[in-house]
């Protein structure tokens, strides 16, 4: 592909190849975080933009801040894979991907230094409002993919991007005892688990069975929005956290 013009006035362009059309006219209404999992970032942006690689990104953000846009956001780029958000599963029609490079759970779990998360907020910001993302709408990969996916990770600062203007999220409620559910429980109260965790959006399946999958869900969510223990246990601190969000979106309140 040829040099385009940058969306993000801060980026520089380096085109990737792997991109297609937006399908159904698809307008990007999700913004998905993911970590690149390799050892440098030179090496995850070289594959980026490698064909034979079969993947890419809209934006790429290093260590360092700098940003590089490789496909432009009309575009769709091929970042999300198999995914899903409330019952949508053509996920790269519907999104702009942002590759943060981060050797993630391969690497040792490296935390994001500051300059690269001022730049992701930055950047994120400046998409939401180009294109009027909900903040429920910046997501991680393994939101959209649990189980497949765990970036980017447990270690990314969803609350500093919140504080910033950046995503949905309240404070976690603390680890406590009490009752909890887990992997072969069955009944109503998992089907009320189920039918949160669907309407904030992950693709869970409403029967009453605490499945492999479900585990799979509830560590996908603890990840992301309540990061001190993730165990795929539903605690009330995972449930009471889930129910708050629920609340505080517009379309509950």
């Amino acid at each position: 592909m040829s040099a385009f013009k940058a969306d993000f006035a801060r980026a520089h362009v380096q085109p990737s190849p792997n991109h297609g059309e937006r399908r159904d006219g698809r307008r990007p209404d999700i913004i998905l975080l993911h970590y690149t999992g390799m050892g440098t970032a030179e090496g995850a942006l070289d594959w980026l933009c490698r064909p034979e690689s079969q993947v890419s990104s809209h934006y790429f953000v290093f260590e360092d801040g700098r940003v590089m846009q490789l496909v432009p956001e009309e575009r769709r780029a091929w970042h999300a894979g198999k995914s899903s958000w409330h019952g949508e599963t053509d996920i790269n029609s519907s999104s702009i991907g942002i590759e943060i490079a981060n050797a993630g759970h391969p690497g040792g779990l490296p935390e994001f230094p500051d300059a690269q998360i001022e730049a992701v907020i930055e950047l994120c910001r400046d998409c939401g409002q180009r294109w009027a993302i909900a903040p429920e709408r910046v997501l991680g990969h393994s939101d959209v993919a649990p189980v497949r996916k765990v970036d980017p990770g447990e270690k990314f600062p969803w609350a500093r991007l919140a504080a910033a203007g950046v995503g949905h999220w309240v404070e976690p409620a603390s680890i406590t005892g009490g009752r909890f559910f887990q992997k072969g429980d069955v009944g109503q109260p998992i089907e009320a688990l189920q039918s949160m965790l669907s309407l904030y959006g992950y693709g869970t399946e409403i029967n009453g069975e605490f499945s492999e999958k479900l585990k799979g869900e509830v560590e996908a969510f603890q990840r992301h929005f309540r990061p001190e223990r993730i165990d795929g246990i539903a605690d009330f601190s995972t449930i009471d956290t889930l129910h708050r969000l629920l609340s505080a979106l517009p379309r509950y309140s």
